[in-house]
């Protein structure tokens, strides 16, 4: 059976599961959950993701949410196919791991702060607030200058080869972007690595497939 792809054309979530399956080489059927239409706080959808978010898989009956779970899954899963994205070594796994979670703690918490203010808010006729979107970007800069550091002794952030830590920075930093945030390109180190990453072809794919067939 086909995995499927519960989620939204526009969530930057449903996105990073779409680039890593791409990532793998995994077969899949995306399938469009309608969020205008709140189909994703229906009595059907909340027995299958009971936060009545985006996304979740079915895969052959497994059940899952929370996208990067759901991308730690695909990689244990099909580890001998498609990209190498998560370390096997103990030592490269541990910083792995760490990486992961300074994406989570040092990174997406302000970009998403940011693009709530900038993408979100604008798109449901609400006024940003421009003094929550400046310390939300204030603090990511801060925030880059210590990933540009790191960048500077080596070619990712967990090390010299790509992982789902890298990955899972693209969707909601693609957002802010195209909101008018050129902050990605402020810093040398962080600005060539975000470049290698925006020319990955599993995020083009994502990147430019609209409809629900990716």
């Amino acid at each position: 059976m086909v995995l499927k792809l519960y989620g939204s054309r526009w969530s930057p979530n449903a996105k990073r599961v779409a680039m890593v399956l791409l990532e793998k080489n995994v077969p899949f059927q995306a399938i469009e959950v309608n969020m205008i239409d709140q189909e994703h706080k229906t009595r059907a959808y909340v027995e299958k993701q009971p936060f009545g978010q985006v996304p979740y898989i079915d895969d052959d009956g497994l059940i899952l949410y929370e996208s990067r779970a759901i991308c730690r899954y695909i990689c244990k899963k099909y580890e001998n196919q498609g990209a190498s994205l998560v370390p096997t070594d103990l030592q490269a796994f541990a910083m792995f791991e760490q990486a992961a979670s300074n994406e989570i703690y040092n990174f997406d918490i302000y970009v998403q702060g940011a693009a709530m203010e900038s993408v979100v808010k604008p798109a449901l006729g609400q006024k940003t607030n421009k003094t929550i979107y400046d310390k939300n970007v204030r603090m990511l800069s801060e925030k880059l200058d210590v990933y540009n550091n790191i960048l500077s002794r080596q070619r990712y952030i967990a090390g010299d080869n790509l992982t789902l830590a890298d990955l899972f920075h693209i969707p909601y930093t693609v957002e802010l972007e195209e909101a008018g945030c050129d902050i990605m390109n402020s810093k040398p180190n962080v600005a060539r690595w975000w470049r290698e990453l925006l020319a990955r072809e599993s995020w083009k794919a994502v990147a430019t497939t609209i409809d629900s067939n990716i």
